[in-house]
């Protein structure tokens, strides 16, 4: 059994490109950056990012080109995919690998509170009732998380 899967979540690293094929079909191309934290032997906080680039067709791709921009956060899901061509200057074959995207949803919006990455165990969200224009918030709980409690 075979399996080409790709889930990622980042933010826009530019704004979306929107096309159309030859057959009328939009297609809307871009780039998300992931990162990831981790800490070295000494005990260093080290970090590095990722970036990853995306094809979306059809509605979602109008829809992607609309609402995101540069800084969004998103969720796209899909599958790897290596096209190739020959470059028409220098007549070399170039080669650029991507993720064809089949379900896109967007994350929360650039102004809202906490750091994102979304509620863990025991994070509540609160409706703000007093204005309807502000933002939801997350309130999470007050004890401290030791990682060495975790089982695994």
């Amino acid at each position: 059994m075979y399996l080409n899967k790709a889930i990622v979540i980042g933010n826009l690293t530019r704004d979306p490109e929107l096309r159309s094929l030859p057959t009328g079909a939009k297609v809307c191309s871009f780039s998300v950056a992931t990162n990831r934290v981790w800490k070295d032997k000494n005990g260093a906080r080290q970090e590095s990012a990722d970036y990853h680039n995306v094809v979306v067709f059809g509605r979602q791709a109008e829809t992607v080109a609309q609402y995101m921009k540069k800084g969004s956060s998103i969720l796209v899901e899909g599958r790897m995919q290596t096209r190739s061509w020959e470059d028409k200057t220098s007549g070399e074959k170039k080669y650029r690998t991507e993720i064809v995207a089949d379900r896109t949803q967007f994350g929360p919006k650039s102004g809202s509170t906490g750091g994102g990455g979304g509620g863990g165990a025991g994070a509540t969200v609160a409706k703000a009732t007093t204005n309807p224009e502000e933002v939801d918030s997350i309130e999470y709980p007050e004890e401290d998380i030791n990682p060495e409690d975790i089982p695994f």
